[in-house]
């Protein structure tokens, strides 16, 4: 996941958490104040209620939205009746309009806590059976007293259960419709929210994608970065990475330096050597040690200046080649290729007649000859050279059935002075620059080598190339 992309979730999570507990908030402070305001208007009410049974012994004069309900517990000698007895013992009196042939329901439960009640009256939350088997949800304040009520002759103080209730239905309607809003607002800003965090994050982020392909841009000679303009945290960035590049480019024009002066100021004792052995070789009597030694001798000296000579080439180069770009028959290439190596070993051909790729047909002759040769020092018995159209790209393989590599040394093929096997390349000859040269001819031409190997069984190297056209007047 990219850091744009963790910025953006990470700014997203941070406002959907705030979201959520602003409505959270905002909702319970809500449900609160109206809850809060529906059981103070009852609790007025109930008293409300209490002084109309003692004036009239009826509920029929409250507004037509509370459900009031009173009833005349007949039989009480100091505690109430049995739940179970309720409706036999109480005589119901005249209830208010809303609730007409309904009834309140008031559970034991509730009932027992009535009957314990000290004063405050009893909050619950219950319903209103109709008769059609509907009901209605009500918030209920219940109250048992004992009143001086104008019931019967002469009046007397009677205990009244008192239930004042009203609908809770606009309230919840009204905390449900704050949801829905609330919802609908926070997926929005969310939505507005995300896209202005994902545009300001790419904004912010743009300078520091600008460096980075600039970075990428960079050759492996390293050369400065364009500078920013203003005083912030990216032109800093640029300052401070055309400062280290400065500081790479010096240390590669020393080791450049280093590289071309070493291998001029060897190149001279080594030839003088070899051309003092190769005459005592050939003009002098020695005994067969002697003669042994100054094999010894000119094997040493040969494989150093094959070392030189790879150095000269690289220090001359700067480690990134020159090369000129055409198209290159890849046919004819191969055929070269042959001609030049089959002497030395079988080498098979499978190539198309029609492809080409863009290059220096120098320089791959070079690559390719430099993988032939890496074959037959190997101990490769056959070598096939093949040459695969891909369409955009042209992939030359170079397969051999010698010993194969080792996995763990293939990462490091094509490093400087890397060998797979030490001694035996010092015996081949080898100076563990040539890969690394390949590379470096591939690359300048804007492709890739890689390769496959199994112990025993061979390896396989692959070269992948832009594809180009025949050029117009010629026969591919």
């Amino acid at each position: 996941m990219t850091l744009r992309s963790r910025i953006t979730l990470l700014t997203l999570a941070l406002l959907a958490f705030s979201l959520l507990l602003i409505g959270t908030s905002v909702y319970g402070l809500l449900w609160g104040i109206l809850y809060r305001n529906l059981w103070a208007e009852l609790n007025e009410t109930s008293l409300t209620s209490l002084r109309l049974l003692q004036e009239k012994a009826a509920l029929t004069d409250l507004p037509a939205s509370i459900y009031a309900q009173a009833k005349v517990v007949a039989t009480f000698d100091n505690r109430c009746p049995s739940y179970e007895n309720l409706e036999l013992s109480t005589i119901p009196l005249p209830a208010s309009l809303a609730v007409g042939s309904g009834q309140i329901g008031l559970t034991r439960q509730a009932y027992d806590s009535l009957c314990r009640e000290d004063g405050q009256g009893l909050r619950l939350q219950t319903t209103l059976r109709l008769t059609d088997q509907s009901s209605v949800p009500l918030a209920v304040v219940a109250r048992l007293r004992v009143i001086p009520i104008p019931f019967g002759s002469p009046p007397a103080s009677y205990p009244v259960i008192v239930m004042v209730g009203k609908s809770v239905e606009p309230i919840e309607g009204l905390l449900a419709d704050f949801a829905r809003t609330y919802t609908a607002t926070a997926l929005l800003v969310l939505i507005f929210g995300g896209f202005l965090a994902s545009r300001l994050v790419a904004n912010t982020l743009e300078p520091l994608t600008w460096v980075a392909k600039k970075a990428e841009e960079v050759s492996d000679k390293p050369t400065k970065l364009p500078e920013v303009v203003g005083n912030n945290e990216v032109s800093s960035l640029v300052r401070a990475l055309n400062q280290m590049l400065a500081r790479l480019d010096n240390a590669w024009e020393t080791q450049g330096r280093f590289l071309a002066d070493a291998s001029h100021e060897l190149r001279t004792p080594v030839t003088a050597m070899l051309g003092h052995v190769g005459y005592l070789l050939r003009r002098t009597t020695m005994t067969e040690q002697q003669r042994e030694s100054l094999e010894i001798i000119k094997r040493e000296g040969e494989r150093m200046q094959k070392l030189v000579g790879d150095l000269l080439e690289l220090s001359k180069t700067g480690g990134s080649w020159k090369v000129e770009l055409g198209p290159v028959h890849l046919a004819t290439l191969l055929h070269e290729i042959q001609e030049e190596y089959g002497k030395s070993c079988p080498i098979e051909l499978e190539v198309p007649d029609r492809l080409w790729a863009t290059g220096d047909p120098e320089r791959l002759h070079q690559v390719i000859a430099n993988l032939v040769s890496n074959a037959i020092k190997a101990g490769s018995t056959r070598v096939r050279l093949v040459a695969r159209d891909l369409t955009e790209r042209a992939v030359i393989r170079v397969e051999d059935n010698g010993e194969g590599i080792p996995p763990e040394s293939l990462p490091h093929l094509f490093e400087r002075f890397y060998r797979v096997d030490k001694s035996r390349d010092r015996e081949r000859g080898g100076s563990g620059l040539g890969l690394a040269i390949v590379r470096s001819i591939v690359e300048a031409h804007g492709g890739t080598v890689w390769a496959e190997s199994q112990l025993g069984k061979g390896s396989t190297f692959s070269v992948s190339l832009r594809r180009a056209e025949a050029p117009k007047g010629e026969l591919a």
